[in-house]
């Protein structure tokens, strides 16, 4: 059963503050996105649009988000993963002790 992970909802701030970090300070695209724990493409997505000169947010957060809704979302995502490697090595477990009967 696959989980689903929440959709983040970042701020026009954070988003401006990553495109700045690619285009000012030449980092690579997914060396932010790494550092900042979010997807290379979406970072991409910024980048294009703030090149193009349109505006980062499509239309506007329903609520801005704080650090501690951040943080919630970037732990929750982590949680999800995690369950899911834990399944992947309980069945890799299993297999190789059912052959090494």
């Amino acid at each position: 059963m696959k989980t689903r992970i929440p959709k983040r909802v970042y701020t026009v701030e954070f988003r401006e503050a990553a495109v700045r970090q690619v285009m000012e300070a030449g980092r690579s695209a997914s060396e932010v996105a790494c550092s900042l724990d979010i997807s290379p493409k979406t970072l991409g997505n910024w980048v294009r649009r703030a090149r193009r000169g349109k505006p980062l947010a499509r239309r506007a957060a329903a609520a801005p988000v704080n650090d501690a809704q951040a943080e919630l979302s970037r732990l929750r995502a982590e949680n999800a993963r995690l369950k899911l490697d834990n399944e992947i090595l309980k069945k890799a477990a299993a297999y190789f002790a059912r052959e090494s009967r």
